[in-house]
């Protein structure tokens, strides 16, 4: 804790622990004192961020405001980029302390240091990313091209066949039934296409869905 500082700031200095036991390490919280510019750190806490310490100055931010007069129409300052000495990006606050004059005498700055947040979102963004956008896979070279649909893991077959059915017939605004014996026979010959009938009782559940007999499926295939 510094000496000489404003007293009236005195009861600000245990909301540096305060906010800095609530928010974690990553967090570094500084009372400035705004009389003495020269040495206006007289509390901190997770200093490791920053490497200031007590009687350390006034921040470029700091001083700026300071000079401006800008905190006179506000109370707080929420959320801007910040950066360390050594190259670190931060997320900052400051909350202005003024007088019964308005005028500014102390500043309660939150700095959060962001290097884990950005590699843990750098890292989900590696995890969850595919190779294209809104389910159109682009082929891969060196490798078989992507069907052009997510994998849908169901439970049965005729989740399956359904799912694909659906897939297939998407453009068309009407359900599988009420499809005309061509469009059948085309949805019938796409299935065959992407290997739905290599499962057994595919043609049953085709049938099902399509509300005709397994001949007639068979009958489709044939053509």
């Amino acid at each position: 804790m510094g000496k000489g500082y404003n007293n009236a700031l005195k009861a600000y200095i245990p909301l540096v622990d305060f906010i800095a036991g609530i928010v974690g390490p990553n967090c570094e919280v500084v009372l400035h004192d705004c009389s003495n510019v020269d040495e206006s750190i007289i509390a901190i806490k997770n200093n490791h961020i920053s490497g200031r310490k007590v009687g350390g100055p006034l921040t470029d931010l700091g001083l700026k405001l300071l000079k401006e007069g800008s905190y006179k129409k506000k109370n707080f300052l929420l959320n801007y980029p910040g950066k360390s000495s050594d190259g670190r990006k931060l997320r900052s606050s400051t909350y202005f302390i003024k007088d019964e004059k308005n005028e500014l005498i102390g500043m309660l700055c939150i700095n959060i240091d962001l290097t884990d947040a950005l590699a843990a979102q750098k890292f989900i963004n590696v995890f969850i990313k595919t190779d294209g956008d809104n389910n159109n896979f682009r082929e891969s070279a060196g490798t078989e091209p992507f069907l052009g649909i997510p994998e849908n893991l169901s439970c049965s077959i005729d989740e399956i066949v359904y799912a694909t059915i659906d897939n297939t017939i998407s453009g068309l605004a009407i359900p599988p039934e009420r499809l005309s014996p061509d469009e059948k026979t085309a949805v019938v010959q796409q299935l065959n296409e992407k290997g739905v009938f290599l499962l057994k009782g595919a043609v049953a559940s085709v049938a099902k869905i399509l509300k005709v007999s397994e001949n007639t499926v068979y009958r489709y295939l044939n053509k």
